[in-house]
């Protein structure tokens, strides 16, 4: 195998647009083109002047640049080519310095190619997923999954950890949501212009554009490879739309969990089976192998039928397999572990399976999906994923209980529960980060930086009262605008009068208590709850001395009518005369709209159904910009409560039945607005700030920073997870000491 990379993963590519830029400005190329852009503010601003009208339309740099910037001004002016340079000189540094990451001291000898104990060298980690989500730009992700793990290759990229991602790359997206005047979502998919995107077409080694074969029934598909670059690691992305396919395939990659279960199979087919032939052609040969979720696990037949191609028998090879692969589970959710009849899979990928050299039992691998019911003759593809892995971890410490329990049996161990986290500078907004850098030295993206005496969450208290109060109003003056403008196309759709309109300038205020609630409109998220008593709701909203507003957001799934029901009732209720002006509804939820509320509400509210939700992250990005979370105890803040740094709905014990806990939860919800969280915003000192709820912010800061990063999920992902069974003897690595930080544990080098 080739060894551990001491540099990022180089990958030979072509970009998809030509296009000419002065030679004093050519390293605006190189930025365009690596999504490095999306977490540093002072890089999307430098393209924002580029040109701002093609920014605000696409979104995206490659767009920008393809247009007409008037480049004769941009080069006369001194600002502009002196931050040119300076963010130049930012990403360069960033590029070519892996050395003094965490990683690469902890595990010297591994990244630098020189396995321990005479084990083989090892090449990358390999991360197969269904959905990315970077940025808003690239519409090849639907929620949480796919945001995950964005924010995972983000933090790999930050911390130099050799790693390769693979996905599909879907020319149509998942669907762009609007609202009608009656409260129907209604669903579009776009078709994206490869050429206005940061995607690049991967090379083959003989230099031409790399091509995939993929045995189906009766034909051999072909897959195209693309490539975005994410920092230090690329992201390889299949695509089935090419001319050398037949018409009825090309559409096999469009769209992001398209509800047709034997196209849904077919995609999983290609992500798993295409994506190790990818990399296998580009000659990568992965150390690990990282299965988040169960949609790649057509991955493992493959690697296993490359075996036996090779001399080794059915069974060994699958103990081969197991040994290099490891698993996450992200929904305890019945509907989110993926099935399909055990007789579709036979027929649409029996063929592969059966392919000479190394072709595979089909019943034996129809025997190792068999799901927890043994009579449902499906092939459950979480089940398969886990008695082929060597490990397996869910998402938070409660997913994990109640993971094992649901996978007793078939998990070959226990499974670890690896918490969550979220990318810290893609989500804290500009003012508060601004804030930790003046005040505390901070550097949001290198968290477990060597040297640092005191963590920066843990000096929070240098950071003036006035001037955090201030820095979170101007991020939720930023949503005020940002939603009435949204809302003003949204209800001019609709036909509203300009009277209406014109009230919107007048709603959202600012200085008003402000609760946000965003996520996927699934009924287990019980996004009704806080409807239980409307009179009551109408009542807290309205109340003159301390009055309140709520913004939703949401999609749900064009196959999910319970969901699209909830929605529609919410909207019907926004619009009623008890609630309208109080309470909204954003369409089209997506990663810009989400960094508009995490950034900018004043509590995060999240109500699932206890323990239907497996982590969560919105919350954590809200914390970390001092947003306080009020939340049922499940997912993440079962584990991230703490009694001072935000509020519990309910408590961990059942009350019965599904409608007795809804009525229960809903009835101490209401009580905690009342009575303790509203009561605490408008709660002002002599000098007319609120300094309880300052307090409260700057604890939620403290103790989401590093607990709910994805920089300490790593840290638990490469010690847990990547590193055994490379041989590495942890003896000869460098100390480690645990140090508390805000009420929770750190993992900081010694010395």
């Amino acid at each position: 195998m080739p060894r551990m990379p001491q540099e990022p993963l180089r990958i030979a590519t072509l970009p998809t647009r030509a296009f000419r830029l002065p030679p004093q400005l050519e390293g605006l190329r190189r930025l365009a083109y690596n999504l490095w852009w999306t977490w540093h503010p002072g890089a999307k601003d430098l393209f924002r002047r580029v040109d701002s009208a093609a920014w605000q339309r696409d979104r995206s740099p490659i767009a920008v640049l393809a247009g007409s910037p008037p480049w004769d001004d941009l080069l006369a002016s001194p600002d502009f080519m002196a931050d040119y340079r300076h963010v130049q000189g930012e990403f360069d540094d960033y590029m070519e310095n892996g050395a003094d990451t965490w990683f690469a001291r902890r595990y010297r000898g591994l990244a630098a190619g020189r396995p321990a104990s005479g084990q083989p060298a090892a090449g990358p980690i390999a991360y197969f997923c269904a959905e990315y989500g970077f940025d808003e730009s690239l519409g090849i992700y639907s929620g949480g999954l796919g945001i995950l793990a964005g924010d995972h290759t983000k933090s790999a990229s930050d911390m130099a950890l050799p790693f390769v991602g693979v996905g599909l790359l879907y020319r149509r997206g998942y669907f762009r949501q609007t609202i009608d005047a009656d409260g129907h979502q209604e669903h579009a998919y776009p078709n994206y212009d490869l050429s206005r995107l940061p995607v690049l077409q991967v090379l083959g080694p003989d230099g031409d554009p790399l091509r995939i074969g993929v045995e189906l029934p009766g034909r051999r598909l072909t897959l195209a490879v693309w490539s975005l670059q994410v920092g230090r690691v690329p992201i390889l992305l299949l695509d089935t739309d090419i001319p050398e396919n037949h018409q009825s395939d090309r559409p096999i990659t469009h769209i992001l969990y398209v509800r047709g279960r034997e196209m849904r199979l077919h995609q999983e087919i290609v992500l798993g089976v295409g994506g190790v032939r990818a990399l296998r052609a580009l000659g990568i040969e992965p150390a690990v192998w990282h299965l988040n979720e169960g949609h790649s696990a057509f991955l493992l037949c493959e690697r296993a039928r490359a075996l036996v191609a090779a001399g080794s028998d059915v069974e060994a090879a699958f103990a081969s397999v197991r040994e290099r692969s490891v698993f996450t589970i992200h929904t305890p959710v019945s509907a989110g572990n993926e099935r399909f009849e055990a007789s579709l899979v036979e027929r649409v990928a029996g063929p592969l399976l059966r392919r000479e050299p190394g072709a595979l039992p089909v019943e034996r691998v129809l025997e190792l999906g068999v799901g927890v019911d043994p009579a449902a003759n499906e092939f459950d593809m979480t089940a398969f994923s886990l008695r082929l892995s060597r490990s397996a971890n869910a998402v938070s410490q409660l997913h994990a209980r109640t993971a094992n329990y649901t996978w007793e049996g078939i998990a070959p161990g226990a499974i670890l529960g690896i918490t969550n986290g979220v990318h810290v500078p893609s989500w804290v907004g500009e003012r508060m980060r601004e804030l930790y850098q003046r005040h505390l030295d901070a550097e949001l993206d290198d968290l477990d930086r060597r040297g640092r005496s005191t963590p920066f969450w843990e000096k929070l208290d240098r950071i003036p009262a006035r001037e955090l109060w201030e820095a979170h109003q101007r991020q939720k003056f930023e949503l005020s605008l940002f939603a009435q403008g949204r809302l003003r196309t949204q209800f001019a759709r609709h036909g509203e009068s300009p009277d209406v309109l014109e009230q919107l300038e007048h709603e959202l205020d600012p200085s008003i208590f402000t609760i946000g609630f965003a996520r996927r409109f699934a009924t287990y998220k019980r996004a009704g709850l806080l409807f239980t008593d409307v009179d009551r709701l109408a009542r807290l909203l309205t109340d003159e001395r301390r009055p309140a507003q709520i913004i939703f957001a949401g999609k749900a799934h064009p196959a999910d009518r319970p969901g699209q029901q909830v929605i529609q009732e919410i909207f019907t209720l926004s619009r009623s005369p008890k609630l309208r002006g109080r309470v909204f509804i954003l369409e089209d939820y997506d990663v810009r709209i989400a960094r508009f509320l995490v950034q900018g509400v004043d509590i995060w509210l999240n109500t699932p159904r206890r323990p239907l939700e497996a982590s969560g992250t919105s919350g954590m990005k809200a914390a970390m910009n001092g947003i306080a979370n009020v939340s049922i105890l499940d997912g993440w803040w079962d584990e991230g409560w703490l009694g001072d740094n935000g509020w519990a709905i309910g408590d961990r014990e059942p009350r019965g039945d599904e409608p007795a806990q809804d009525w229960a939860d809903s009835q101490d919800l209401y009580r905690l607005l009342e009575e303790e969280i509203v009561p605490r915003y408008y709660r002002r000192d002599e000098d007319g700030l609120p300094a309880d709820w300052v307090s409260l912010m700057r604890r939620a800061m403290a103790t989401a920073l590093w607990q709910f990063s994805t920089t300490r999920m790593l840290h638990e992902y490469v010690e847990s997870m990547y590193m055994p069974g490379l041989g590495v003897d942890r003896a000869t690595q460098p100390a480690v000491r645990r140090a508390p930080v805000a009420g929770r544990t750190a993992v900081v080098e010694a010395g």
